[in-house]
């Protein structure tokens, strides 16, 4: 069984390298300008990611078979599609997914 000290020495070293990563873009964006063709090609990724995270929710995996759609999620992403185009506000965005999600589980 590992000793306290080195469990404790593990966490506050990944979380130094959790910090670091996360902070270290930042700082050095800060004292470097990337050119025009980097910051237009690193303003699709926040898309691709929610368009990741959507797909992955939106399809159920079953071994040997053809993905399935799993349909309380797409119902619930209608609405939240829909606001998303109209406002183009997250705060507005994540509130209709959750209430049309607990809405489409309600009636279902």
């Amino acid at each position: 069984m590992p000793s306290t000290e080195f469990i404790i020495w593990t966490i506050i070293g990944c979380g130094i390298v959790t910090l670091l990563s996360r902070i270290m873009p930042f700082i050095l964006l800060k004292k470097f300008n990337l050119p025009a063709k980097v910051v237009e090609f690193l303003s699709f990724v926040p898309i691709t990611i929610m368009a990741a995270l959507w797909f992955e929710n939106l399809f159920e995996q079953h071994l040997g078979h053809l993905p399935q759609i799993n349909y309380e999620n797409l119902l619930a992403s209608v609405p939240t599609v829909l606001s998303a185009i109209i406002t183009k506000k997250l705060l507005v965005i994540v509130i209709v997914g959750i209430v049309s999600l607990a809405i489409v589980r309600l009636v279902i």
